[in-house]
C-alpha cells in the first residue's frame, strides 16, 4: 500500500468519526480540517448558515490572486435512523479491501483524499491553484455551498474548473438533474365521517393534485427527450411524504404532502409548478372555500436547485479528459452542486470515487481501490498544477 493511500484512509477514518448527519452541526469536523490544512501554512476561509451552527471550508494551494480547479464535495451525510447496520456507522471498519461506515462513498471519501494530498500539494509550489470546497446541508437541499459560493463570486479570483467528488465510480458525469420541491398543506372542514356533506374532506381534495401529478409524469414520459444521455430520459416527479386524517370517522381537516420534480435540462419546472397552481385555485380552493372561507389550499417553494447542463467541451471536462484519457461522460439523475458552480460561471464535472448505489445505505463503503485510483488522479492534477500557470 502506497504511503498516499494509507494516509488517505487515515483521513476517512478521521471524518467518518464525526457524524455529520444533516439535522445537526458539522463544525466540529470542519473546525479539524480548518486547523490541520493551516497547520501546513494553507490559508482558509469559512462561511456559516444563520445561526452559525453549520460552516463551509474553502482552501487555497498556491497562487491565490487568480482562478484555479476547485475540488468540491459535502462533509453532511444521511440519517442512520432505522437501518441495520453490522457495526457501529461513524466508526469506520475494514472487510473484503472496502472500508465502511457512513459517508464513506458519500462523500467524506472525495473529501479525505483531497486532505490527505493537500501537504504535498503545498510542497509542490503550484502554479494554478487547486481549492478546496467543502459544504454543509447538500444532503437537504446543497444549502450551504450557495453561501460558499457568493463568496467565491464576490471576494475571490472566478476558478476555471470544479470537480465534484459524488461517487461515480471515477467516470465523468458531465450533467445532473435538478431538482423543485414543493409543500402543499390542504386545510378541509373537519366533522362526523356520517355527514360528509357538512365538510370537506382534506385528503380526497389532496388526492386529486396527486392525480393530477400522476397525469402529468405520464405527459411527461411520452414526451420523453430524444437522444438524452439521462435515465429516464424526461423529468420525473416524486411524492414522498403525506400525512393527513386523525380517525376513520372524522373527516379530515389537514392533509400535507411534499412532492419535488427531478427536472431534466430544457424542462421548464416553473410551468409545471405554475400548472398544479393553476388546477388549485381554479378549481379547488373555490369548492374548498365555498363550505368555509378558512378552508384553501396552499403550496410553497421547499427548494430549488439547479441541473448541470451537459458541456462537452468546457474547460473541466477537458482537464479530466487530459489528466485520466477517459473519452466517454455520462449524466446523472441525482442532484449536485455542479449547477451552482455553473450557473456562476465555472463549468463543472462530477468524478469521484466509489459507487451512489451504496449511497444511503446500511454498511455502506468504499472499495479501497476506487480510493487509489482518486489518489492516483489526484496526483496526475497536482503535477499538472504545478507545471501549468
Amino acid at each position: 500500500m502506497s504511503e498516499m493511500l494509507a494516509q488517505s484512509i487515515s483521513m476517512l477514518d478521521r471524518l467518518v468519526a464525526f457524524d455529520t448527519t444533516s439535522r445537526l452541526s458539522n463544525l466540529a469536523l470542519i473546525d479539524f480540517a480548518r486547523d490541520y490544512l493551516e497547520g501546513h501554512g494553507i490559508p482558509t476561509r469559512t462561511t456559516f448558515n444563520e445561526d452559525k451552527t453549520k460552516a463551509n471550508l474553502w482552501a487555497t494551494i498556491g497562487p491565490e490572486d487568480r482562478g484555479g480547479v476547485v475540488l468540491s464535495g459535502h462533509v453532511d451525510v444521511v440519517p442512520v435512523d432505522g437501518q441495520d447496520w453490522s457495526a457501529e456507522p461513524f466508526k469506520m471498519w475494514e472487510a473484503d479491501k472496502k472500508l465502511f461506515g457512513r459517508g464513506t462513498a458519500d462523500m467524506k471519501g472525495f473529501c479525505a483524499i483531497a486532505l490527505a494530498m493537500a501537504p504535498e500539494m503545498k510542497k509542490r509550489g503550484l502554479k494554478t491553484p487547486i481549492h478546496l470546497a467543502f459544504s454543509y446541508d447538500e444532503e437537504i437541499g446543497c444549502i450551504g455551498v450557495r453561501g460558499l459560493i457568493k463568496d467565491m463570486t464576490e471576494n475571490l479570483p472566478l476558478p476555471i474548473a470544479v470537480v465534484v467528488g459524488e461517487p461515480t465510480g471515477m467516470k465523468i458525469i458531465g450533467g445532473n438533474k435538478g431538482s423543485r420541491s414543493l409543500a402543499v398543506v390542504v386545510r378541509g372542514v373537519p366533522g362526523h365521517s356520517s355527514e360528509p356533506h357538512r365538510g370537506a374532506n382534506s385528503i380526497m381534495f389532496a388526492a386529486r393534485i396527486i392525480n393530477m401529478l400522476e397525469q402529468i409524469q405520464t405527459e411527461l414520459r411520452e414526451n420523453a427527450h430524444e437522444d438524452s444521455p439521462f435515465d429516464p430520459p424526461y423529468t420525473t416527479i416524486d411524492l414522498g411524504i403525506i400525512e393527513g386524517g386523525t380517525a376513520h370517522n372524522i373527516i379530515p381537516e389537514f392533509t400535507k404532502f411534499r412532492w419535488g420534480m427531478r427536472l431534466h435540462p430544457g424542462d421548464d419546472g416553473e410551468a409545471i409548478e405554475q400548472r398544479v397552481r393553476d388546477y388549485i385555485e381554479s378549481e379547488l380552493n373555490p369548492a374548498l372555500k365555498a363550505v368555509s372561507p378558512e378552508a384553501g389550499v396552499t403550496m410553497e417553494m421547499v427548494n430549488d436547485v439547479p441541473p448541470l447542463v451537459p458541456d462537452t467541451e468546457s474547460a473541466a471536462e477537458d482537464l479530466i479528459r487530459h489528466l485520466t484519457g477517459l473519452n466517454q461522460s455520462g449524466a446523472v439523475s441525482f442532484g449536485t452542486e455542479a449547477g451552482f458552480f455553473q450557473k456562476a460561471g465555472v463549468p463543472g464535472v462530477i468524478f469521484g470515487p466509489g459507487y451512489i448505489q451504496q449511497a444511503h445505505q446500511p454498511d455502506e463503503f468504499i472499495e479501497i481501490s476506487q480510493v487509489q485510483e482518486c489518489v492516483e488522479f489526484m496526483t496526475k492534477l497536482t503535477d499538472w498544477a504545478a507545471q501549468n500557470g
